[in-house]
């Protein structure tokens, strides 16, 4: 049975998890917030000669990003993602990886519905302040560059994939026909 948003049932946004497709292990890393999954289409103004009434604005190209995940500090080590983000800051060695899937869960931690980015590296790795004044979990940031924000609203696509970047692959109606009667 899909995972299905009913209309006009709003969704909340704090049950969600985060898959980082990291060579042959997806590793789920829990995180307090995400943001950052927006596209925005540069434009290209055209003035044309003669007409002083308005410019041509036309659609160029798509630019994403960059995502920002925070979490409580994950002692150095223990962390498939942490071990990613050291090799890229100290020791200099940028490996991108081919996904990572943000799934928005329903009460049964079924997707409702996932969002894919593709062919993302670090670009920052933050630690809050420390504060001896103040009682709160020390917070780790990580800004991550992407190429593509791919959208499942049904969630169950991209989950059952073997590799995540398949699913920016064109679709034919056959295909789509059997994945939904699996």
């Amino acid at each position: 049975m899909a995972n299905e948003l009913t209309p006009g049932y709003q969704v909340v946004n704090f049950h969600f998890s985060v898959l980082f497709n990291l060579g042959s292990i997806n590793v789920d890393a829990k995180f307090q917030s995400v943001s950052g999954m927006d596209a925005t289409i540069e434009t290209e103004v055209i003035k044309e000669g003669g007409e002083n009434r308005f410019e041509h604005v036309l659609p160029v190209r798509r630019k994403y990003g960059p995502l920002i995940l925070k979490r409580g500090y994950i002692q150095t080590g223990s962390s498939a993602v942490t071990k990613w983000l050291q090799d890229a800051f100290e020791n200099e060695t940028i490996k991108p990886i081919s996904s990572v899937t943000i799934n928005l869960l329903n009460e049964q931690h079924n997707p409702l519905v996932t969002w894919m980015i593709t062919n993302v590296w670090p670009r920052s790795w933050k630690l809050g302040e420390l504060n001896a004044e103040q009682n709160a979990v020390l917070i780790e940031t990580l800004e991550l560059n992407y190429n593509i924000l791919v959208t499942d609203p049904g969630g169950d696509k991209v989950i059952k994939q073997k590799n995540a970047p398949d699913m920016l692959k064109p679709r034919n109606t056959q295909t789509a026909t059997n994945e939904n009667t699996v």
